[in-house]
């Protein structure tokens, strides 16, 4: 087993009919941008009534059809919030955990360190939350650089009684990034993602990946992919949506 080796998020993702909520970070093979992708997929219709809006700097998920809307509770969030020169990205509303945390003067695990799963047994579905952290006192206009975090907190049993927390940091490294996802696969209940991020490569074209990703989500489940390229010289950002309800 080669525990360095690294796929392209489409050989990941082909034939995985249910990998449920993803988040991507890393940068691109120039050293030149920090790249963020986030997926949603779902199984029933209220999950399936969904679209990824952006709102400034931030990106919020909507129900396409309103009329259609069973529980809210788990399915509208802001998945995506900047806080000054961090990226905040999740699955659910420990974004504003994360975000309120950033801003009382603490940190990404500090804030999930108050969360847990969710409560929608028997699936008991993690938590997965990541950050973008641009303040690196190493960084410079010449030498750009930066480092992020993910995480994920789950249950540690078949009862939901006991929670199972698991953070990532890691350097940023040319052409190299990192999925974590909610799933293994479908099943019932789903079976909880297992063991640490997964190393993806990271092309250079924002097009290119965006269309690597959505292309290999389970077409019957997909339903919505946002992908962000941030320049670290400038930290102008370019953006891709990719929704299944229009």
């Amino acid at each position: 087993m080669n525990v360095y080796e690294v796929k392209s998020m489409g050989e990941i993702l082909k034939g995985n009919s249910y990998v449920g909520r993803g988040i991507v970070l890393g940068l691109t093979p120039s050293g030149d941008k920090a790249v963020l992708a986030y997926f949603i997929m779902g199984r029933s219709q209220n999950s399936r009534n969904r679209i990824f809006r952006e709102e400034g700097e931030d990106v919020v998920i909507y129900p396409f059809d309103e009329s259609k809307v069973e529980d809210p509770s788990l399915i509208i969030y802001s998945p995506i919030r900047k806080y000054h020169d961090k990226l905040i990205v999740t699955n659910g509303d420990q974004t504003d955990t994360v975000y309120d945390s950033l801003k009382w003067g603490k940190s990404f695990g500090d804030g999930l360190m108050k969360r847990c799963f969710e409560p929608d047994s028997p699936n008991f579905t993690p938590r997965i939350s990541g950050i973008l952290n641009f303040n690196r006192e190493d960084s410079s206009c010449e030498n750009p650089v930066f480092d992020y975090e993910l995480s994920i907190l789950k249950s540690l049993n078949s009862e939901g009684s006991k929670n199972a927390r698991y953070f990532f940091k890691y350097d940023s490294e040319k052409g190299l990034g990192h999925f974590i996802h909610t799933y293994e696969g479908d099943g019932n209940p789903l079976p909880t993602f297992q063991g640490e991020p997964r190393r993806i490569a990271i092309p250079e074209d924002i097009e290119k990946f965006g269309s690597d990703i959505w292309a290999n989500l389970n077409e019957d489940n997909k339903i919505s992919l946002y992908v962000r390229y941030v320049d670290l010289k400038t930290l102008k950002s370019v953006n891709r949506i990719f929704n299944v309800n229009k």
